[in-house]
């Protein structure tokens, strides 16, 4: 597989990383054995980029993950990250002790004494940014992590760590139906050297090659709490995504192969973190790095799905609270 620099002083990783989200239940059931079998066709597909967090099924993902690197032998470079809390009065906790302990766990179930990129996975408003990277610099000095990262923050707070220590990565959803980052922070991260990594690429299941049902949704499931999945915008949403899906495969690709491809040729930091349950899943968008898109495709693309074209935020009041505003 094709490689990029995470950063301008990181690893050289796959073009395409593998999200880890699903290893803990969160769309759905699976099994330890349904995720070890993913790891593997991973792997073997070329992908050497693994993205995690301690939240993820409370720890779920890290452990799975440890599991298979102790039984494989393999050494690919992994992200996690920490922030986030189980205390609704302090949801977000970028407090040394806090970041440095979650950090700890993380290493403790994934079996390894350090990770390539540790995130925050939110930026505490009662942290300033600055004291945020002193806390990422010396866990980079005692070795533990070889950088850090940040996720669903402002270019302004891209901006106040760089500063103070260079930053890694910045993680963002973003996707042909989510367009926001396009509003300074890819631009922020280029001129910075920092790597972006877009989450959720493939709209959490709307570019699957069998799109996103939101009537199959199991109750309380994620994708649930999703305005664009609701009732009264998912069958404008469907829409243009059939059309979409058509002329993916008119022009001989998977739908979720050619939106990972749009993602790719937008600029060279970009590392797509695509997510799955299921190795066959898996091959239905590994192509996406040997898909060179001409001129014409595309246009045709940006028709279909122009900017801000989906109908519903893409997450409720309760997720968005969290995630830095800077539009």
């Amino acid at each position: 597989m094709q490689q990029r620099q995470l950063g301008a002083h990181g690893p050289q990783v796959s073009a395409l990383g593998l999200g880890c989200l699903s290893f803990g239940g969160i769309f759905g059931p699976t099994t330890e054995a349904d995720s070890l079998r993913t790891l593997d066709a991973a792997w073997e597909a070329g992908i050497t980029f693994l993205d995690t967090a301690n939240g993820y099924g409370k720890g779920l993902s890290e452990t799975v993950i440890g599991t298979w690197l102790k039984r494989s032998g393999h050494r690919p470079h992994i992200a996690t990250k920490a922030a986030f809390t189980d205390d609704p009065a302090r949801r977000i906790d970028n407090r040394p002790e806090h970041m440095r302990t979650e950090l700890e766990g993380s290493l403790k179930r994934l079996g390894v004494d350090h990770v390539t990129l540790f995130y925050a996975h939110r930026h505490d408003p009662q942290i300033p940014a600055e004291d945020l990277a002193g806390t990422m610099q010396r866990l980079q000095e005692e070795g533990k992590i070889l950088g850090y990262g940040l996720s669903e923050i402002g270019p302004y707070t891209l901006e106040r760590c760089h500063a103070v220590h260079p930053v890694m990565a910045v993680q963002s959803e973003y996707s042909l139906w989510t367009r926001q980052p396009e509003l300074g922070l890819i631009q922020r991260c280029a001129e910075l050297g920092v790597a972006f990594v877009p989450f959720s690429p493939l709209a959490r299941g709307a570019f699957g090659t069998q799109m996103a049902d939101p009537t199959t949704f199991a109750q309380g499931e994620f994708r649930t709490r999703i305005p664009r999945f609701y009732p009264e915008n998912w069958p404008h949403n469907r829409t243009r995504l059939a059309a979409f899906h058509a002329y993916a495969q008119s022009i001989g690709h998977t739908p979720a192969a050619l939106a990972l491809a749009w993602l790719l040729d937008r600029a060279p930091h970009l590392i797509p973190i695509p997510g799955t349950r299921t190795a066959d899943h898996l091959l239905a968008w590994i192509s996406a790095p040997e898909i060179t898109l001409t001129d014409e495709q595309r246009q045709e693309i940006d028709r279909l799905l122009p900017v801000g074209w989906a109908w519903g935020d893409r997450y409720d009041d309760l997720q968005a609270a969290t995630v830095e505003r800077y539009s």
